[in-house]
């Protein structure tokens, strides 16, 4: 993802409204296609990203990402998910949180996630986005936390299936 210089981004509409322009596709012989008119989207999130948001594009990509990515999957399925990718970060005129919020928690569930793209990716757009170091160690405290209530939910329900009760809470229970 491109990283840009935060004071650029915010410099930007804060409101995230996207603005379209009709632009002429050009053909794969590299003459324009006057009937073939491709769509592309403008959002502050987008730009920050450095993402084009064309109709014909499958999957945002942004310019610096591999080629490759998402090579795995089907193009009817690069459909589906680039779909909705673009529903619920690049379409501001139906977005609830500020485009800030949408990365901080973006980070947070990449890290419990462990997608290691999907924080670089997320943590880039932030920065880009003007997200400060302070928010973003407040982010990463609190998907530790997440991680960290999940792993003794998990150990609680384990120990309860096993009858276990190692360090008892209550006086006099049996440990």
């Amino acid at each position: 993802m491109s990283e840009k210089n935060p004071a650029e981004a915010s410099s930007s509409s804060s409101t995230g409204i996207a603005s379209a322009t009709t632009t002429t596709a050009t053909g794969a012989n590299g003459a324009n296609n006057a009937a073939a008119p491709v769509a592309e989207l403008h959002d502050t999130a987008a730009d920050a990203e450095g993402v084009t948001l064309d109709k014909e594009q499958l999957i945002p990509v942004a310019e610096d990402e591999a080629t490759n990515s998402y090579s795995m999957l089907e193009p009817r399925m690069k459909k589906v998910y680039g779909a909705y990718y673009k529903e619920l970060y690049y379409t501001p005129e139906r977005r609830i949180l500020d485009p800030k919020v949408q990365e901080l928690i973006s980070i947070a569930a990449s890290l419990v996630a462990k997608c290691d793209g999907c924080i670089d990716g997320h943590m880039k757009k932030a920065l880009a986005l003007g997200v400060t170091k302070e928010e973003i160690s407040e982010t990463i405290c609190i998907a530790a936390a997440i991680n960290a209530a999940a792993m003794i939910d998990l150990s609680d329900r384990t120990a309860a299936r096993l009858g276990l009760n190692h360090f008892p809470s209550k006086p006099g229970e049996k440990g």
